[in-house]
């Protein structure tokens, strides 16, 4: 709309990264200003502050696990929700300076995971060939481009190639050929997008005392109310030795009787409960409701309940 200026995205950078790649999946990217920050702590801050709508960041990958980093911040500080999820392929690209060949590589740098990712590769294809590691690897493509690298060529996201100038000496790069990464929109706290019955909902429970069975308790609230869950991992608190809160995806959105339950049982429980929002899917993929768990048997209990109370 004229004179409404466009909104403002923070993401994990530099540029050329899958997270810019993610970012620019987002319905009103092309409309929006699309802002690097050095860290994903600095991303989430532009959002806690103010000065970003939201934050797009890396949140787990198919082959390397979760971003640990993005769990903790999530799990401290002021609130935050997550709002969309993105998954991108993760296919590196050998990139260099126009007029280098293969022949002439001897250091090739890239992000710590990026290597885990195409380790085989490079011992396959660049036999004897020099792994350094860099910051990201955007950053291993912006030192080629701006002559302060002290390598011949970097494994990238393909997007730095067109962002830096450079030239993809390889691309389709990868150890796991359909490997992932997983990517969220972090907003300030609202209320969620209505349910579409392709849902996930993310939390993170902080027990209350440390005792035998404290982790069985909180699976039982999920699993008696037929809520499946999609990934579980504890993360140090930062209060102690041993002080360990769960970050959970499970299936299913806010506004269904079954996940409301489980959150209020978890919070009736639990020393804390921090909800981060229940967003679609990104595949799309719809929920499958155990019978006996869908909102009207919830609906039925509730009713029958209240007949036997009005001693009917």
């Amino acid at each position: 709309m004229p004179g409404v200026p466009p909104a403002r995205y923070a993401y994990l950078g530099p540029e050329g990264t899958f997270t810019e790649q993610a970012a620019r999946s987002l319905p009103a990217a092309d409309r929006a200003e699309l802002t690097p920050c050095t860290t994903v702590t600095l991303a989430l801050d532009a959002v806690r502050g103010g000065e970003a709508a939201g934050a797009v960041v890396p949140i787990e990958n198919s082959v390397e696990g979760s971003v640990p980093v993005t769990l903790d911040e999530l799990a401290t500080g002021d609130p935050l929700m997550i709002t969309r999820e993105m998954t991108v392929p993760i296919q590196f690209s050998l990139v260099a300076r126009p007029g280098t060949r293969a022949d002439d590589v001897r250091r090739v740098a890239t992000h710590p995971h990026a290597a885990a990712q195409t380790r085989r590769w490079v011992a396959t294809h660049l036999p004897g060939v020099q792994v350094v590691h860099a910051p990201s690897t955007a950053a291993a493509a912006a030192g080629l481009a701006d002559g302060t690298a002290d390598w011949d060529a970097a494994i990238s996201a393909p997007l730095s190639a067109a962002h830096y100038r450079l030239t993809e000496l390889a691309t389709h790069i990868a150890d796991t050929a359909d490997a992932q990464t997983r990517f969220v929109l972090v907003t300030r706290p609202g209320a969620p997008a209505p349910p579409t019955g392709a849902d996930k909902t993310s939390l993170v429970v902080f027990i209350r005392d440390d005792h035998p069975g404290a982790l069985l308790e909180i699976l039982e609230e999920f699993s008696l109310r037929g809520v499946n869950l999609s990934r579980i991992e504890s993360r140090p608190t930062g209060q102690g030795l041993g002080r360990y809160c769960f970050s959970i995806d499970c299936e299913g959105h806010l506004h269904e009787a079954r996940v409301g339950e489980v959150l209020t049982g978890l919070h009736r429980t639990c020393d804390d409960v921090r909800f981060l929002g229940s967003y679609e899917r990104a595949d799309g993929e719809r929920t499958s409701v155990r019978a006996g768990t869908a909102d009207a048997d919830f609906g039925e209990a509730a009713r029958w309940l209240a007949r036997l109370r009005d001693g009917h």
